[in-house]
């Protein structure tokens, strides 16, 4: 692997009101890497990002790699932008850092995963999401690896996009938790060992 940084981009809304949303959950996840590295969020803007910022980056140091040196480098990046114009800070970051497309991991939340399972593709569709869809056609590239946070179906006739703007369930915040954790080490995994690696860790059951 190059010793290139790599970018990883947790999705959302911003502002209290959404932060814990189902749609949000990628920036959940951010928040965890963030936690584990020590790293805190700082808004980037001026002559990166235009005269507003918009995305709160932290430089940081992911997992161990063999022989406890510390792990590859990384831009935690979350998008301060709404989530459908999401791909204008991701492109931009990954013009800045010099991140080639299959370096850049984004997590988002996916509805066609069953809640607390997680997923790992490179590339493919979008499925509806107009984040990916935006950070696509952002980068000129679909080939970027997403780390898909399960958060299921809407009941009944509940629409989708109403679904994924409300807040976890009661009974999903007990496993809430657990859910970022695992999302948070599927991302380590990606930056470690390889996407491949990743998701035979991920997609095989116990």
């Amino acid at each position: 692997m190059s010793d290139g940084p790599w970018l990883v981009v947790g999705l959302g809304n911003p502002g209290a009101q959404y932060a814990g949303n189902r749609h949000n959950v990628g920036q959940m996840v951010l928040d965890e890497l963030a936690r584990r590295a020590g790293a805190t969020f700082a808004s980037r803007g001026g002559g990166l990002l235009g005269r507003r910022p918009q995305a709160a980056t932290a430089d940081a140091r992911l997992g161990t790699l063999p022989g406890g040196a510390p792990g590859p480098r990384v831009v935690l990046a979350k998008p301060t932008t709404y989530m459908n114009v999401s791909g204008g800070p991701v492109a931009a970051l990954a013009r800045y850092h010099d991140v080639p497309v299959e370096r850049v991991v984004v997590v988002h939340d996916e509805l066609d995963i069953p809640f607390a399972d997680v997923r790992l593709k490179r590339g493919g569709g979008e499925g509806g999401h107009n984040g990916l869809r935006d950070t696509s056609k952002a980068l000129g590239s679909k080939d970027y690896v997403r780390v898909r946070v399960g958060v299921g179906r809407p009941p009944g006739r509940q629409d989708p996009a109403d679904f994924v703007l409300k807040d976890f369930s009661a009974p999903e915040r007990k496993d809430l938790p657990w859910l970022v954790d695992r999302a948070a080490d599927a991302v380590e995994a990606v930056v470690l060992a390889g996407l491949e690696a990743a998701q035979l860790r991920f997609h095989t059951r116990a």
